[in-house]
């Protein structure tokens, strides 16, 4: 049990310290290239925070199991929008774009109604990803369509003054050390469950979800109190579309199959009504606020659907 907690604590000090400067540089690359902060939040920072996802479940698919990719993705997704936007939202009022409400949130409905619709069936195959990855070579046109650069959503005083060269240097390396560092954290973490005789999609919904969402957790705050408003609610929602259009078709590709029916049954009702609840949240303080009370109930949900998760695993059900 010791190699894994050495694991468990590098990888998430690596996490937590490899997070914040990837924002900083997420937001000088923006400024340098004339994007707004918005667009960066829906791509660079969503593709990087939700790297450790995908390596996850390529990793987890071309070893044959599939069942904790597919945990992953979903549990990454539940966790995002519970344990990170819950948690954010504790930690400081996060201002609601109108913009957020008029165009990423129908992309991130439409996916997790397409994820629920390959799920359906208990069999995640090539043409379910297919038709996931379609959504997200769509949604990528989509916002880049939309972009227009907004002087008053980059905040110049608050963003990084470096090259361009110097920002995607450090984009790169800060992304490499959250890939190892989730590594190390989702291996210690996978060691000390096997052992306890988790199932494997369960190890996927909680340690490897969490783990993997640290990177979403540590940028969400650190670009909220550095007030890039934008990244705050755009990393959640752009790591969400990642993760159903870009990490979930991983498993149908490599190895398609059954899918564990826990997995349509039972975890994806929960993501559904968190998604749906979130929409709800932007709608009603579309031009307000997500405060501390809906943090704190998105964060308690959060929390007791951990507990029912674990009572269910540690009392023989899948």
């Amino acid at each position: 049990m010791l190699y894994p907690l050495i694991a468990i604590l590098l990888g998430l000090a690596a996490l937590l310290w490899s997070a914040d400067h990837f924002v900083g540089a997420a937001a000088a690359t923006a400024r340098r290239a004339g994007m707004s902060t918005m667009l960066v939040g829906m791509t660079i920072v969503a593709l990087g925070t939700s790297a450790p996802e995908i390596v996850v479940s390529l990793m987890a698919s071309l070893d044959g199991i599939p069942d904790l990719a597919t945990g992953n993705a979903l549990g990454s997704n539940i966790a995002n929008i519970g344990l990170v936007l819950g948690v954010t939202a504790l930690v400081v009022p996060i201002p609601v774009r109108f913009s957020v409400v008029r165009r990423e949130l129908p992309l991130l409905l439409g996916a997790t109604g397409l994820a629920g619709y390959a799920l359906a069936n208990g069999h995640l195959g090539r043409l379910d990803a297919a038709l996931l990855i379609a959504l997200l070579l769509f949604s990528l046109w989509w916002l880049f369509r939309a972009d227009t650069p907004d002087a008053e959503e980059e905040v110049a005083g608050e963003i990084p003054d470096m090259p361009l060269t110097r920002a995607l240097l450090w984009l790169v390396a800060t992304l490499a050390v959250m890939v190892a560092g989730s590594r190390g954290l989702v291996w210690g973490a996978s060691e000390i469950a096997r052992d306890l005789g988790i199932s494997e999609l369960v190890i996927g919904l909680t340690i490897v979800a969490i783990g993997t969402s640290l990177p979403e957790l540590a940028a969400c705050v650190a670009s909220a109190l550095k007030r890039h408003h934008d990244l705050a609610i755009g990393n959640v929602i752009g790591s969400n579309l990642f993760n159903l259009l870009a990490v979930l078709p991983i498993p149908g590709l490599l190895a398609p199959g059954a899918a564990d029916p826990a997995a349509g049954e039972r975890d994806y009702p929960v993501l559904l009504v968190l998604t749906l609840a979130l929409g709800a949240l932007l709608l009603w303080q579309r031009r307000n606020h997500l405060g501390r009370l809906p943090g704190a109930v998105l964060a308690a949900s959060y929390a007791g659907y951990l507990t029912w998760l674990g009572t269910a695993s540690l009392g023989g059900s899948p």
